[in-house]
């Protein structure tokens, strides 16, 4: 099959120019569907049960009565996984066990000091009371999606973590509640779209209101999560998945091909992208791409993914090449040539790094450890990935001595005065020690009186 991918090099003229036009990805949804979202959003939020069960029978195609109906048990998780092939169950297992483990050092411990003074600072770290997952379902399976979102709120110590996933025409997936019985998740309603997004941010009469709402979905769901920020906190707005390799010309055709294949083969906006500095490299990766796309079932999709926005782009060297990478700032970055922890530490904007010739991106996806979910369209540039740092949150602690207060006063006062905050300075200088009766003032303080 003839692929039509663009190519590029760094030599032409208005390259920046076309590679900026590349990347270009607009993820605000439009007026039709911010309007139809908003719609949803208040009615859930105004009735309720009611409202959920209303759009759930629309858009899924059900016929619920009740919305105690669409809550599955720890008992029918359980069930689910015994149907799950033996094979897919290990298989889940380990790599719920992979995920855990690499979270387990991201934990943050709470921390503090005394200054000179007798001043206590510090920071107390705690878990979020009640996390939302969202999970994308009906005949889709996304189990790698259930663990990456919940084995680290599971590790942060999350007191609750309630589960949606849509059932479009009743249709449940047994991998998906296998992976949340497995995950350790505690509750699972099969809702789904921006009214599963409403309810859990605000709560209804079935559903329990939630501190944050973390994972994937369509553009309802992304624009619903987007419109509930604040009332809850959300993981990320993220964009169509996307891959850049940058190769030696050193690694097997066929594997980069493949590499390329694994992000085009999830939708038609996924980006892939190959840099290199060998000419005669690209053009046999090309090569193994029209060879071996005949072999995908999800070919289709993945021809439009690659003709619609991908890429090949020829560079004059592997620095050059570093320097490409650092302003697509990819979600997934392959270094798949010689020395990769060396040139690694000139990236400085990727969603994750894989490194060397037999790390594709796959690996990561499933089992490897760090998180999949991923900043997207170039905005690794500010963001990192999901992690145990998301499901916890910060106190700062200050406990003054006498001698401490009186110290900061001294500072804060004409600050407060600078801003014509009269209260605040005044407030500040009432803890002044006098010089005079500073030390009988520390006396009664130590004696209690």
């Amino acid at each position: 099959m003839n692929l039509n991918i663009r190519e590029f090099s760094t030599e032409s003229e208005g390259f920046l120019v076309e590679l900026e036009a590349l990347l270009a990805w607009d993820s605000v949804s439009d007026i039709s569907v911010q309007e139809s979202v908003a719609n949803i959003v208040t009615q859930v939020r105004k009735n309720g049960d009611k409202s959920v069960v209303e759009f759930t029978n629309r858009f899924d195609r059900r016929q619920i009565v009740s919305a105690s109906e669409l809550e599955i048990s720890r008992e029918e998780m359980a069930l689910a996984k015994a149907r799950v092939s033996d094979e897919l169950i290990v298989s889940l297992e380990a790599a719920a066990q992979r995920v855990h483990d690499y979270h387990e050092r991201q934990k943050q411990p709470s921390w503090q000091y005394q200054e000179s003074n007798g001043t206590v600072l510090g920071q107390k770290v705690t878990p979020l009371d009640r996390v939302g997952v969202y999970v994308p379902g009906g005949k889709a399976a996304y189990p790698s999606s259930v663990l990456m979102n919940v084995m680290p709120a599971k590790v942060a110590g999350v007191g609750e973590i309630i589960m949606v996933v849509p059932t479009p025409d009743n249709i449940v997936n047994d991998i998906v509640l296998a992976a949340a019985y497995i995950a350790g998740v505690d509750r699972v309603f099969t809702i789904g779209g921006a009214q599963a997004v409403a309810a859990l941010a605000y709560g209804t009469e079935t559903v329990p209101k939630v501190d944050k709402i973390v994972g994937p979905g369509n553009i309802f769901v992304a624009t619903a999560k987007r419109m509930v920020f604040g009332a809850v906190g959300i993981d990320m707005i993220a964009g169509p998945s996307e891959i850049l390799v940058v190769c030696d010309g050193k690694t097997n055709p066929d594997w980069i091909a493949m590499d390329l294949f694994s992000q085009a083969e999830h939708d038609e906006d996924a980006q892939s992208i190959l840099i290199s500095p060998d000419k005669t490299f690209i053009k046999e990766v090309k090569a193994s791409m029209e060879r071996l796309i005949e072999t995908q079932s999800r070919q289709a999709i993945i021809k439009a993914s690659l003709e619609g926005r991908g890429a090949f782009i020829h560079v004059k060297d592997m620095d050059e090449a570093m320097d490409i990478a650092n302003i697509v700032a990819a979600e997934h970055l392959e270094l798949s040539i010689d020395e990769p922890e060396k040139w690694s530490e000139k990236i400085r904007h990727a969603g994750a790094i894989f490194m060397g010739r037999h790390t594709p991106e796959a690996l990561g996806d499933y089992c490897a450890g760090p998180n999949h979910v991923l900043p997207t369209s170039g905005t690794a540039r500010f963001s990192s990935p999901l992690g145990v740092y998301d499901f916890q949150k910060r106190s700062s602690i200050i406990n003054c001595s006498p001698q401490g207060a009186s110290d900061l006063a001294k500072i804060a006062a004409p600050l407060a005065r600078g801003e014509s905050l009269e209260a605040h300075a005044m407030s500040a200088e009432y803890r002044i020690l006098s010089e005079v009766n500073g030390t009988e003032e520390k006396e009664l303080e130590a004696t209690g009186e």
